[in-house]
């Protein structure tokens, strides 16, 4: 850098001199002579060109000044190259400095390294290498940061590098030649005609049509769209398993598909795949169930396809359900997330396109369930009128599961804890029977035991038997009262259900009085902070003009005071005396409906204001009550304005009161009148004996 600098005379102008300039020479390039060694030269300090950061100038001795009369010619920096060198030197730049450009510096150093350790850059005599390269610069700074690098950390970093994924060979890569098929995907690159296949999948339509394609031209493009164009491996297996043909071209959705050579045969074996366990585990599962949907478009296994099996089952009957002792059969909410997140890792087990005749279906997801304890169904893609409730309802109906999750995609039916098995259902059965034999044998010995006992007690005899719970207890009991007749049955019937209403209706109508009692009581202590004013009777008198003028005025006034719910309280009064600050007359808006309650609000406002009331006029918005303030208005204090009204709160809380209070009484109301109609009906049928 200091040559570079010491070198440059367009950089430094300053530093070249008269006295450095050669005068027989007559050209404007510096020569730097007098530095070169001459054993006849002064031993003199010579002032060197310094760099900009240097304070102070440096001085050398000419022996100790570099010799560049021989040194290999560069090409000269253009301008550009020194304004960076200089902003390089002189100024703050981003990434020149920190963690990210030391980082840099490692991953360079570290793939020098990676290049040097490769055979292909491999000298072949090694001993050329002098120590002062990278290895040994790393291995000095070591030592002299103590061991390690200040960017190193203490754990190892274990990198695994992404390994490039190996290209399977498809089957047109195995039987066709390379000259053919590098043929076949060059006029495949070139086609821009495809044939589209729809949610359906690959149809029999699909296949004719390619087919006939086949017949003018040797090859035809697909164009899958969903779900196949998110597998376009599997795609690939069913167009070519249902066509016959060879896939020679796959690019995003598009497949394009050879029929093949003439000595080429549609019928051909496949080869057996290796599965994986999950894969194996989940045929053994569906193995038995019905027939696999071949046209799957997701990952292995496939699943049963639904509208394959049977619509009638002849004697299906719903599976019996007997919940554990101590247990719910409902789920609670942690069951049923636990179940729905275990649905989702599980294969799709059926996939259906028909919403009704599930039997066969039904019984199929039955014998899923003696295996597994969620049946997971997939509806088709492109299936018209397809109604996944209507589906849902019908399998929750001839199975009696339970549904833990429905959509237009997917429903998954769970068991139940009360789910039994053919087998245990048989079970239990059997032991009922077992059970009520033993049942009928016991009741059968004890009355022959305790129908013949006989007590003799004081010369009297008494017989002493227990009829309880037996069938000689009902003969007693029918012997006594007789056969009732099925009229005076449901007249009795009749008149159990209304005594029960009435006394129903009676307890609502005793909670009912409470809480009006409450409300009166809460209502009555607000009512007693409301002192309201008496009218003054020294009113100002307004004539019939005066009383004309000041109502015009106030119907055109724009400003007005609204009244709410709260109704007159003390804000009102402080909002009326502001208003009348800065005009005579006060607007006042009320949402009264009852004329009679507006006309009291109007003179409880004319009592606490002490104003005069122009008149009561029914706008749109509702009703208005123009106020005067008087000749001889003075505004009063603050402190005095509404001293003996209710606060906000305590008018809200009065408001909210009454209206709880008038809401009770109505539903006492309605209570009242409905127990007097049960009366009148009870009544009636008491008549009717």
């Amino acid at each position: 850098m200091l040559t570079s600098l010491f070198l440059s005379a367009r950089a430094i102008p300053s530093l070249i001199t008269n006295s450095s300039l050669n005068p027989s020479n007559g050209s404007k390039s510096p020569q730097f002579d007098q530095f070169r060694e001459n054993p006849g030269h002064s031993d003199a300090t010579i002032k060197v060109p310094t760099a900009p950061w240097m304070k102070a100038p440096l001085l050398l001795r000419p022996d100790e000044i570099p010799d560049t009369s021989h040194r290999r010619e560069k090409r000269s920096k253009g301008k550009n190259d020194e304004e960076k060198t200089f902003k390089a030197l002189n100024r703050r730049e981003s990434g020149v400095r920190g963690m990210k450009a030391m980082k840099k510096i490692v991953r360079k150093v570290e793939k020098l390294d990676e290049i040097s350790d490769s055979e292909e850059t491999q000298m072949d005599d090694p001993g050329e290498f002098k120590p002062l390269g990278r290895i040994a610069e790393k291995h000095e700074l070591g030592k002299r940061f103590g061991g390690k690098m200040p960017w190193e950390r203490e754990e190892e970093r274990f990198i695994l590098r992404r390994t490039k994924k190996e290209r399977v060979r498809t089957t047109a890569d195995l039987i066709l030649d390379e000259a053919l098929l590098s043929r076949l995907r060059r006029e495949a690159s070139k086609m821009r005609k495809w044939l589209n296949v729809r949610k359906a999948g690959v149809t029999e339509t699909v296949v004719n049509e390619i087919r006939s394609i086949w017949k003018l031209n040797e090859l035809a493009m697909v164009r899958f769209d969903v779900p196949l164009c998110r597998n376009m491996e599997r795609a690939q297996e069913i167009i070519e398993m249902k066509t016959g043909g060879l896939v020679v071209l796959s690019k995003k959705e598009f497949l394009v598909v050879y029929r093949g050579p003439p000595s080429y045969s549609s019928e051909k074996t496949n080869s057996e795949i290796s599965l994986s366990l999950y894969e194996r585990e989940a045929d053994r599962l569906l193995n038995g169930l019905g027939p696999r949907y071949v046209d799957w478009w997701m990952r292995r296994p496939f699943p049963v396809d639904a509208d394959l099996l049977p619509e009638v089952v002849p004697g299906y009957i719903t599976p019996s359900r007997r919940c554990p002792p101590n247990t719910r059969a409902n789920l609670s909410d942690g069951e049923l997330t636990y179940l729905r997140n275990l649905a989702q890792a599980l294969p799709f087990h059926f996939v259906l396109g028909r919403n009704h005749r599930l039997q066969g279906l039904a019984s199929a997801i039955v014998k899923l369930w003696e295996k597994c304890v969620i049946a997971k169904i997939a509806i088709k893609w492109g299936a018209l009128n397809t109604n996944n409730e209507a589906m849902a309802d019908e399998l929750k109906h001839l199975t009696g599961g339970v549904l833990i999750l429905r959509n237009r995609y997917l429903i998954i039916l769970y068991r139940g804890k009360d789910f039994l098995s053919d087998e245990v259902a048989d079970l239990v059965e059997d032991r009922e029977r077992l059970l009520g034999r033993y049942q009928h044998f016991e009741e059968t010995k004890r009355e022959s035991d305790i129908g013949i006992l006989e007590v003799v007690t004081n010369g009297r005899q008494l017989e002493e038997t227990s009829k309880t719970g037996t069938l000689l207890e009902f003969q007693e009991l029918q012997r006594k009262f007789g056969e009732m007749e099925m009229g005076n049955l449901e007249t009795e019937a009749e008149k159990e259900k209304l005594e029960k209403e009435l006394k129903s209706q009676e307890h609502k109508l005793s909670i009912l009085r409470l809480k009006i009692k409450k409300s009166t009581m809460e209502l009555f202590k607000l009512n007693s902070l409301w002192k309201p004013s008496e009218p003054d009777d020294d009113i100002e008198i307004l004539t019939t003009e005066e009383r004309e003028c000041l109502r015009r005025i106030g119907l055109k006034m724009s400003s007005s005071l609204v009244l709410g719910r709260r109704g007159v309280f003390d804000g009102v009064m402080e909002g009326l005396h502001q208003h009348w600050k800065h005009r005579e007359i006060a607007k006042v808006i009320t949402m009264q409906k009852i004329f009679s309650r507006v006309v009291y609000t109007a003179k409880a406002l004319e009592a606490e204001s002490n104003g005069v009331l122009i008149s009561i006029e029914k706008l749109k918005e509702g009703h208005a009550i123009l106020i005067y303030r008087g000749k001889n208005y003075k505004r009063p204090s603050s402190k005095l304005i509404a001293q003996n009204l209710l606060t906000k709160r305590k008018a809200l809380q009065r408001s909210v009161a009454m209206q709880r209070l008038g809401s009770l009484k109505f539903f006492a109301y309605q209570r009242e009148r409905a127990i007097e109609d049960l009366k009148v009906r009870l009544a009636s049928l008491q008549d009717s004996f």
